[in-house]
C-alpha cells in the first residue's frame, strides 16, 4: 500500500539520515521495509522507494540487534540443520531411536536458542548473545584470550548468565551452526601445505625448511621432544562447500543463487559474468555442479 502522507515521508527521511549516519556499510543499509525486513542491503534512494511503496516493518528490541539485523535464531538453526528437520523430526519411525550426532547438535542449538541469557532477560537468548559477541570479535579483531576474558568479566558481573567458560567452548557452538574453519600447517616460506599426502611430513619438500618452530630440543629437522611440536605457520581454511550449502538452505538466498540461470537475460550481450566465456566453459566441464 502506498504511503503518501507528507508526515510519513518526513519520518522516512529522518530515519534514513540517522540510519546512514550510524548503520551504513559503504553507501548501503539493510532495508527495513515489509518485504526486505533487513534481509537485503540497498542504497538510500532504493530504501526510500521501498519504504514509501511497502511501508516499514515494525520491530521491537527483542527482534533486532544494534546493527539493524534480525536475530532470527529459529530460522538460523532451521537453515543449518534443515535436512535433519525435514527428514527425521517428523518421521515416526525415528522417534524411538537414539539421536545421532546431527540430531544432538540440532536439539542443543534449539535449547540454547530458547534459553534466556539470564533469568528474566527478554533481549537475548544464550545463542543470540554469543553470536553477537563473535560478531564483535571479528569486527574489532579481538584475540581468543580477549574473548575469554570478556566472558569472564560478564560472568563476574552477571553470575546468573548462562555463558561458556572460554573461547574454545563458545567456538564449539559456532561450529555447529556451520561456520567452522580448519587449521592447516603451512611451510614458513609459503611453499606448500601439510595437507592430504603431505599431512605427516616434518619438513617442506620444496625448500627443506622444518615444519616446526625451532626450540632448544630441535636440531635441524630432528625434533627430540615430540610433545612440543609447534608449527612454524598455520593457515585458516574456510571450507567452501558448507558455505555454498548454507546459501541454498535459505529460500531467499537460494533464489538469488539461481538467478543467473533462471531469470538472467540470455542474449549475445555480456550483461553478467555468467555470459562470459570462462563461466560457460566451467559449466561445460562441470555439468552436475552447473
Amino acid at each position: 500500500m502506498l504511503q503518501s502522507s507528507k508526515r510519513y515521508e518526513k519520518g522516512v527521511e529522518d530515519y534514513l539520515d540517522w540510519a546512514f549516519a550510524t548503520r551504513a556499510i559503504g553507501d548501503q543499509i539493510s532495508c527495513p521495509c515489509k518485504l526486505c525486513y533487513h534481509r537485503f542491503w540497498h542504497r538510500r534512494d532504493k530504501v526510500f522507494n521501498h519504504l514509501i511503496a511497502n511501508g516499514i516493518q515494525p520491530a521491537s528490541n527483542t527482534e533486532m540487534n544494534t546493527k539493524g539485523i534480525p536475530d532470527d535464531m529459529d530460522r538460523l538453526i532451521y537453515d543449518t540443520h534443515r535436512y535433519f528437520v525435514e527428514n527425521f523430526t517428523n518421521n515416526n519411525e525415528e522417534v524411538g531411536n537414539e539421536p545421532n550426532v546431527e540430531a544432538k547438535k540440532f536439539y542443543k542449538l534449539v535449547e540454547d536458542g530458547k534459553e534466556e541469557l539470564y533469568p528474566g532477560c527478554k533481549t537475548f537468548s544464550k545463542l543470540s548473545f554469543l553470536i553477537r559477541l563473535f560478531l564483535l570479535k571479528c569486527i574489532h579483531g579481538l584475540t581468543n584470550n580477549a574473548f575469554s576474558e570478556i566472558l569472564d568479566l560478564i560472568r563476574e558481573s552477571l553470575p546468573e548468565a548462562k555463558l561458556p567458560k572460554s573461547f574454545n567452548e563458545a567456538n564449539k557452538l559456532v561450529k555447529d551452526l556451520g561456520l567452522h574453519y580448519d587449521k592447516i600447517d603451512a611451510c614458513r616460506n609459503d611453499c606448500m601445505l601439510y595437507w592430504k599426502d603431505h599431512e605427516a611430513d616434518t619438513f617442506c619438500h620444496v625448500c627443506q625448511a622444518p615444519r616446526w618452530k625451532e626450540s632448544e630440543n630441535q636440531v635441524g629437522n630432528q625434533v627430540t621432544n615430540t610433545s612440543h611440536k609447534v608449527p612454524a605457520k598455520v593457515i585458516w581454511y574456510f571450507p567452501l562447500k558448507p558455505r555454498l550449502q548454507r546459501l541454498y538452505m535459505c529460500s531467499e538466498t537460494a533464489e538469488l543463487m539461481r538467478w543467473h540461470d533462471e531469470k538472467r537475460d540470455k542474449d549475445e550481450l555480456l550483461r553478467h559474468p555468467a555470459g562470459g566465456q570462462a563461466w560457460k566453459e566451467f559449466d561445460r566441464l562441470y555439468p552436475n555442479f552447473f
